[in-house]
């Protein structure tokens, strides 16, 4: 299942793009899930995803927590908590 990963702020800036295309393997079901995998592929993911308690995520433009679920998700994005005033 490919994904449009969307990276946004200091995590867009670790990861080095603002955008890939992701087919993480059947065993990758949540958001956490995916994380972990992303940290895996190389040293820039790593850095982006090292803190993960930083971290927001949004599935097909809806916040989501890290335990949900990512099936039929077109689009993913992570980012850091936003702030505004």
């Amino acid at each position: 299942m490919a994904i449009e990963m969307l990276y946004f702020s200091w995590v867009r800036e670790r990861v080095g793009v603002a955008e890939e295309r992701v087919d993480p393997p059947a065993e990758v079901t949540t958001i956490a899930g995916l994380v972990d995998w992303l940290a895996g592929l190389d040293e820039a993911h790593a850095a982006a995803f090292a803190e993960r308690g930083r971290l927001r995520a949004a599935v097909d433009q809806a916040f989501v927590a890290f335990d949900a679920p990512i099936a039929g998700a077109r689009e993913i994005a992570i980012f850091p908590p936003v702030t505004g005033g």
